[in-house]
């Protein structure tokens, strides 16, 4: 076994992993060494995959809420986190997990014992499981799903639950008032939300996540932001709306300081508390990235040239035709430019908690049912029929020359792996190329 399995550590194979289509597909020839035939290559991708995304869930609300601090701090004239962690305190959020730890985690007598320990579980794991299904590069996505956009909405939708069983299993009425606030509020800002999300899509023709990023390549002016006035003006809609449904200020009120002192949460202690919070700042950029894939280019970086080339060189190293390294690091370079695009969202979100303030709670649910409803059904009207005006106009379906199923057919092309479909007595084409085809001659019409 060991003999079959050393040529897959020689120097020559050692980037194999770089060049794979996937996780699974590197695993494939190791496993099949193993264990043929069992599927071994596909258990293991998903445990890797899952580690790689339970760090990201749990760095990102480490980094924002120490961001919060130095955010609020400068804000309101003060330093804030300086001691812990050197200059800048940024060992503050690690410090305040230890302290959470080590407290008693406490349960009412009167409360549903079952219900209230698990209702902070189902937050983190509604925000943890939006992240199986967000692209953080080209092709560097644990689920690929071809309704990526409506999953990943769902799944957020979900943390909704843990709200409600937290504030009815409290044995409060002050928790489950606070968790039926909360809960209308979400519910309510969810319409809008998925409303606006739709109008990029409109404009993609397609709710795979990863292709959607990938048609902005070019340029700023091919940012779906800036594809038509709608979706410029949908963006900031989405925006308002996906800080209200992460509960954030100035929409942060249905705790009602006076009477529900700290709402739904009111209860909880220690570790559970923090799970709360784990999932907010988890969701916040969760609906960020969303915001950045839909409206902001994604992982491209808006100047041509350079998009241009990272482009061919992540092709050039999965097809095998060039440098693996090169088309590793060509996508290493695209999830930092996500990354700083969705944190500075997040960084927005917080500057805007700092800024403005409260709205009471029958202000904000007027503010969604009475004017961002209306508003965002307008822009998905407006969306729908843009292309039919352009196309009476000038006879194009955008505004640039380009046609945006060019870009769709090429972001195809990168998306299908190379697999080669067995040739037939006739002469038959491969998979790739057949879909190719299709998606070329869909752009042209």
């Amino acid at each position: 076994m060991l003999w079959g399995l050393a040529p897959w550590f020689r120097m020559g194979k050692s980037v194999m992993i770089l060049a794979a289509q996937s996780i699974a597909d590197f695993l494939a020839g190791i496993t099949e060494v193993i264990a043929p035939g069992k599927g071994l290559q596909y258990v293991l991708a998903a445990v890797i995959h899952a580690v790689l995304l339970v760090h990201a869930f749990a760095l990102s609300p480490a980094i924002f809420i120490w961001l919060e601090r130095k955010v609020a701090g400068r804000i309101q004239d003060r330093l804030g986190p300086t001691r812990v962690g050197g200059l800048f305190g940024w060992l503050q959020s690690l410090a305040d997990g230890i302290k959470l730890v080590q407290k008693e985690d406490l349960c009412p007598p009167a409360a549903d014992s079952l219900l209230f320990r698990s209702a902070p579980y189902f937050v983190c794991v509604a925000s943890f499981a939006a992240f199986m299904v967000l692209p953080f590069s080209a092709g560097w996505v644990a689920v690929a799903a071809d309704c990526g956009l409506f999953i990943i909405l769902a799944i957020l939708s979900l943390e909704v639950f843990g709200i409600i069983m937290a504030g009815y299993s409290s044995g409060s009425k002050w928790s489950l008032f606070g968790g039926m606030r909360e809960a209308a509020q979400m519910v309510s800002y969810e319409i809008p939300l998925a409303i606006c999300a739709l109008v990029p899509v409109i404009a993609a023709g397609s709710l795979n996540l990863g292709e959607i990023g990938g048609m902005q390549r070019g340029g700023v002016h091919n940012w779906f932001i800036f594809h038509d006035p709608f979706a410029f003006i949908a963006f900031f809609v989405y925006f308002v709306v996906a800080t209200a449904s992460c509960k954030r200020a100035p929409f942060d009120l249905a705790e009602a300081e006076s009477e529900l002192v700290g709402g739904f949460h009111t209860e909880y202690s220690g570790i559970r508390w923090s799970f709360f919070f784990m999932g907010e700042y988890a969701s916040m950029f969760a609906v960020c990235g969303i915001a950045s894939i839909l409206f902001l280019g994604g992982w491209n970086t808006g100047i041509p040239p350079l998009d241009d080339a990272l482009y061919a060189a992540r092709n050039a190293g999965g097809s095998g035709q060039g440098s693996a390294i090169v088309g590793y690091l060509a996508n290493v370079l695209g999830m930092l430019v996500f990354v700083s695009k969705a944190a500075l969202g997040v960084f927005v979100q917080i500057w805007l908690r700092w800024t403005l303030p409260r709205l009471r709670i029958d202000q904000v649910m007027t503010t969604c049912l009475k004017y961002l409803v209306p508003i965002s059904c307008f822009l998905f009207l407006g969306a729908t029929v843009w292309p039919l005006l352009l196309a009476t106009a000038l006879q194009r379906s955008t505004w640039t020359p380009e046609a945006l199923g060019v870009r769709a057919a090429a972001e195809l092309r990168e998306s299908v792996p190379a697999a080669v479909v067995p040739a037939t007595a006739s002469g038959a084409v491969t998979a790739v190329e057949a879909r190719q085809e299709s998606a070329t001659e869909g752009a042209v019409r």
